[in-house]
């Protein structure tokens, strides 16, 4: 089944038109109340979107980013940039490319972080600021594993970087001068844990709960340089949940899905792990990842883990860990 663009994506994308770059907002003394307004518009699964860039990006930096090829190794489907560790990831250029790349990521990092503190204030002074990528490469025919696969619907979950119910707001920018990158997207998160959580385990995991590991094992992975991530039930549920959707044809095929067509020069922002998402076509994208904490947002019985574990009756994570 397959909703038209107008009729769905009208119920699913929501444009912005009161905040400008470099102006801010429209009403300036409303600022924080419609700041609080967009956090719980995406907190409710919406899909905000820019129809150009709304934060500092030069040309110059773009036309750099247009010209770079991605490297060759199977480990970066991406160029990633770590701010807090001042790392960059997946560069195939010479020196001075890559200290350019990096410079180039950088500032995309940090003006992304200025624009969405004042966007979406409330979160500014609780968030974490996670990877910020570029994605070079056409999204269509890529030949990937399933659970790689970035063409089939799916929610998100870090596997190296446990969540604990925290939740996964990405900021995505279209620099492609020609071409827009497309998504499907399908019901909401609520929905689908409806639907599909039970027959994905849910009751298993919960079942197990969320104690940390033994300090011994902790030590000895600390000593050979490995780090000793805690998974919580709710961790280890959303791992499952997203190999389980790609994996469930069904589902693929025959759910209602709502086409997004996000033009050259445009940003949009989601919950990643409660907006189900798949990239059809588009390649030259930028992304900023945040990690927005339970209690910084505006309406926190939306967030994932409260909708699961209204389900299942038990917490999903420690209260230490959330």
């Amino acid at each position: 089944m397959m909703k038209t663009a107008d009729s769905a994506s009208a119920g699913t994308l929501l444009t912005i038109d009161d905040y400008q770059s470099p102006q801010g907002w429209r009403q300036p003394a409303d600022a924080k109340q419609r700041a609080r307004h967009y956090c719980d518009q995406l907190e409710q699964g919406k899909v905000l979107f820019f129809n150009r860039i709304p934060f500092n990006f030069p040309d110059e930096n773009q036309k750099f980013l247009l010209s770079q090829k991605q490297s060759s190794s199977r480990l970066h489907k991406n160029v990633s940039y770590r701010p807090k560790q001042e790392k960059l990831r997946g560069s195939a250029g010479n020196k001075e490319e890559t200290a350019r790349l990096h410079a180039v990521m950088r500032s995309f990092s940090q003006e992304t972080v200025k624009f969405l503190s004042e966007l979406l204030q409330p979160y500014a002074a609780h968030w974490t600021l996670d990877f910020a990528s570029f994605r070079p490469e056409q999204e269509k025919g890529r030949d990937l594993p399933v659970h790689k696969r970035n063409d089939l619907l799916h929610v998100d979950s870090f596997p190296t970087r446990p969540m604990h119910g925290r939740r996964i707001l990405r900021c995505f920018t279209n620099i492609n001068p020609t071409e827009a990158r497309v998504w499907h997207t399908t019901d909401t998160f609520p929905a689908l844990a409806k639907n599909y959580a039970a027959d994905a385990g849910l009751s298993e995991f919960a079942a197990k709960g969320s104690r940390r590991s033994h300090p011994l094992v902790r030590g000895v992975k600390k000593m050979f340089g490995l780090k000793a991530v805690d998974h919580s039930a709710y961790d280890r549920f959303m791992l499952r949940f997203h190999d389980y959707l790609k994996e469930k044809e069904d589902f693929q095929q025959n759910c209602p899905k709502i086409r997004l067509e996000f033009p050259p020069g445009s940003t949009w922002m989601c919950y990643t792990d409660s907006v189900p998402h798949a990239v059809l076509s588009g390649r030259y994208a930028l992304e900023q990842t945040f990690i927005i904490p339970l209690h910084a947002l505006v309406t926190p019985e939306q967030a994932p883990i409260r909708v699961l574990e209204k389900m299942t009756g038990v917490p999903m994570a420690a209260p230490a860990m959330v």
